[in-house]
């Protein structure tokens, strides 16, 4: 075998491509393989895929993967080929890249690979590129995966915010809850980012009305968008928001009665902590301070009943344990408390679908921190669309279609 019959082996070359100098220079550390092909090859329209001639040449170079600790580049005259069948002279598709990339497709591969577990500025920096060019093969890919995905099986999803900047700057995303996938990612955090989701699941074949359970928060907006675009969706308000919508207020209690009782300076993780999680050191200070007639005490009492609405058997049990528990929060005299609980109370159907539903948004704030950690990791992104191209990367289970 000679050398050119070795490179062309590696490199996967199918006739009329074929090997036809090879360059290396150590001094530069680099290597470049100048590929040819016979005289009279016919090539495929990229329109019709019609046989045709070729009519012109231009010389075009790739990036392809080190040769060891080389940076190795491949170079060929790609044709224009005459096709009769269309009536145009078109640039021939070559099988090692696709239209328009400096870079092969193995190569992107590895970019892929790495810009999934690394912030893309160290990627940048290991293959020796601007990060620019690795962000426009990610978001390239992301988006040809996103696109070529089918949703028509998607019944339950779960909607959050995640925040993308400072500023009040929020991208929304849509996750299939059955198959624990991002499905859908838009910038905003109103009403019209449920409309979008609509529109992309019209687009990969599914229908607004196939969607039966959605789970997100209280937030006006997503409720107004999800009744209003998505008609047979019955909504379930996740017991996370939920339960964070009591620990605030039993937070503001404290935060109030600190001021009369210095007792209760650095104690706020003791009452919105579970129990259980508590240190044996930290129970103690907890069973000294619930001995005290405090505020901060009723308020805590109040947050650890209603986490038991969610270990209720059935519907109606749930129910009347809910009632029972306003009417208790709603004559505790304590403000914050009184306001958490008719919140609860004007969200009332919602809060009990939990029965019928089952589901929570735990798997959107799981994925949520990831994506926080990677935007920390990467010191933030300069756009929606590169943080929205992270978020499939970690969370969209895509399918990029690329050699491995």
């Amino acid at each position: 075998m000679t050398q050119q019959e070795l490179f062309a082996a590696a490199l996967g070359l199918v006739a009329p491509w074929k090997v036809a100098r090879i360059e290396f220079s150590a001094a530069e550390k680099r290597l470049d393989i100048h590929l040819d092909f016979e005289p009279g090859s016919l090539f495929r329209c990229p329109n019709c895929q019609a046989l045709s001639n070729a009519y012109d040449t231009s010389e075009d170079c790739w990036r392809h993967l080190n040769f060891f600790q080389h940076a190795a580049f491949l170079h060929a005259r790609v044709p224009r080929c005459d096709c009769k069948s269309c009536n145009t002279i078109r640039k021939v598709e070559v099988p090692w890249a696709r239209p328009g990339s400096g870079f092969t497709l193995l190569f992107e591969a590895f970019v892929m690979a790495l810009g999934q577990e690394m912030p893309v500025s160290a990627v940048a920096k290991l293959i020796g590129e601007h990060d620019t060019r690795v962000w426009r093969v990610l978001r390239h890919y992301v988006r040809q995966a996103v696109k070529s995905r089918r949703l028509d099986d998607v019944t339950t999803i779960g909607v959050d915010e995640t925040a993308s900047r400072r500023g009040h700057r929020y991208v929304t995303l849509f996750f299939d809850l059955d198959k624990k996938r991002l499905v859908f990612a838009t910038t905003g955090k109103d009403a019209t980012t449920v409309n979008r989701f609509v529109n992309h699941l019209n687009a990969q074949g599914g229908t607004p009305q196939q969607v039966r359970r959605v789970a997100c928060d209280m937030s006006g907006a997503f409720i107004k968008g999800i009744q209003g675009q998505l008609p047979n969706a019955e909504i379930t308000f996740d017991r996370f928001h939920l339960t964070k919508i009591v620990n605030d207020a039993v937070d503001q209690v404290r935060r109030e009665e600190v001021a009369t009782n210095v007792i209760l300076k650095k104690t706020r993780f003791l009452w919105l902590t579970n129990p259980t999680n508590l240190t044996r050191s930290q129970k103690r200070q907890l069973f000294s301070l619930s001995a005290r007639n405090l505020k901060t005490v009723r308020a805590y009492n109040i947050r650890l009943a209603f986490q038991e609405f969610f270990d209720k058997p059935n519907l109606a049990a749930g129910e009347w344990f809910l009632k029972q528990w306003y009417w208790w929060a709603t004559h505790s005299r304590l403000a914050p408390i009184i306001r958490a609980a008719k919140t609860i109370k004007n969200h009332w159907d919602g809060v009990l679908n939990w029965f019928s539903s089952r589901i929570t948004t735990g798997l959107l704030e799981g994925f949520n921190s990831l994506i926080q950690a990677a935007k920390a990791r990467a010191r933030g992104y300069r756009s929606d669309e590169n943080l929205i191209a992270m978020a499939y990367l970690i969370a969209g289970r895509l399918n990029f279609g690329l050699p491995t």
